[in-house]
């Protein structure tokens, strides 16, 4: 027989978060040692006991009483990112903030858990069918109403995370094979041509050989095939036209190395300091990469680069390793739910997470554009780790009420 505790609490996404959040602190301390700026571990403890507290009401909100309150929430998180447009702090030329003495609180972090909770309900309405273009249509503009909002901050990084994120809700949620078919296929075609034609005849020769097999209507194959073929070859018109910064974002993100002062330092240093902990690292407090400071404000989106070479292989991998355990217990909780409303909350916090997981990694790694993503529980940033300790919450409520339908 388990225990109350057991049948209630996910014990081993509890476990796992406490480590994370601790390797997080951890890591802060670290990276803010011998710089003057010890106050943002203080901050970000101080916003991780916020976080748990808040959390844990998260957790025991009752199940319906959520529900009811997902378009409300969508609502005002909308509103207050209007607010914040007009009103709002500017922050490194992005007016994403609102300013409350020494702490900074930022809307579109808390949008996150709005478009969830909304697409959620929206989703599991019996009479949304996702095989139609109306309701694609409808989920989209769910989120494109927040995108087009912080986009206009500017926070680049994290509108496209709600567009990524997205797409694996609607697969999820129910969406054809053809239509994530779609969508990715001119998305790698378009990465791809920027390093060159034969990585763009590799997508196209790839994606023919899935139309085939996948045996589609041929007009919608012709037409995702089209599709993707021109966008593919529109790509290098489309960068003629983008500002200078924007063409040395793309130009960093294929070639760090043409830039090696400037734009491409962060991601040639974070390179260095993964690669210079070796098998087991270099000891806490002992990186020099991190004690010296050749990575600016490395507590932030770049904070892996802290564990990888202080720990080493041993300790970037034992972190990895968490984040996929993390991962598998949300994907084992949004299906076992019984509630599809339950299990489209529980995926869209798995969607939102993943995506920040693999594309700040890949960042820090050099394979990725650097489009300033924090890593999940363990980049300061009180805000991000506050929303995501309410997206867990969320985790834990649909655990704790699996057998509702």
């Amino acid at each position: 027989m388990k225990s109350w505790f057991e049948e209630k609490i996910n014990i081993g996404l509890l476990i796992t978060l406490l480590l994370l959040v601790g390797i997080g602190l951890l890591s802060i301390y670290s990276a803010t040692y011998d710089t003057g700026s010890s106050d943002y571990f203080t901050r970000q403890l101080i916003w991780a006991g916020l976080g748990f507290i808040f959390m844990i009401i998260v957790t025991f909100i009752p199940f319906r009483t959520l529900q009811l309150l997902s378009y409300p929430i969508y609502l005002l998180s909308i509103i207050i990112l209007v607010l914040v447009l007009y009103v709002g702090k500017s922050v490194a030329g992005s007016k994403s903030w609102f300013g409350i003495g020494n702490f900074g609180i930022q809307p579109s972090e808390f949008a996150k858990v709005a478009v969830i909770l909304a697409l959620a309900y929206f989703l599991s309405d019996k009479k949304v069918n996702l095989q139609r273009m109306k309701y694609l249509l409808i989920s989209f503009a769910i989120v494109l109403v927040p995108f087009g909002l912080i986009i206009r901050q500017p926070d680049t990084g994290t509108a496209l995370i709600f567009v990524a994120s997205l797409i694996p809700l609607l697969y999820w949620a129910g969406a054809s094979n053809t239509f994530m078919l779609g969508i990715i296929a001119p998305s790698l075609a378009a990465v791809s041509s920027l390093f060159g034609i034969t990585y763009f005849l590799i997508v196209i020769i790839i994606l023919l050989i899935i139309l085939f097999l996948q045996r589609e209507n041929k007009l919608i194959s012709a037409i995702i095939f089209s599709v993707t073929v021109l966008i593919g070859i529109s790509v290098q018109y489309v960068y003629g036209k983008l500002e200078p910064y924007q063409q040395k974002r793309i130009d960093i993100f294929i070639n760090p190395e043409s830039d090696p002062l400037k734009a491409g330092y962060n991601v040639i240093q974070s390179k260095i300091a993964i690669g210079s902990g070796g098998f087991t690292g270099k000891g806490f407090l002992q990186g020099t990469q991190t004690q010296l400071n050749f990575i600016p404000a490395q507590w932030t989106d770049f904070i892996y680069c802290v564990p990888a070479e202080e720990f080493g292989f041993l300790g970037a991998f034992f972190i990895l390793l968490l984040y996929f355990y993390f991962i598998y217990r949300a994907i084992r909780i949004a299906s076992t739910a019984k509630s599809k409303y339950g299990s489209l909350v529980a995926f869209g916090v798995v969607s939102f997470l993943m995506v920040h997981i693999i594309i700040n990694i890949g960042m820090v790694m050099g394979i990725m554009p650097v489009i300033g993503v924090p890593l999940p529980f363990l980049s300061y940033g009180g805000s991000f780790l506050f929303s995501s300790l309410i997206m867990t919450g969320l985790l834990f409520n649909i655990y704790l009420n699996r057998k509702e339908y």
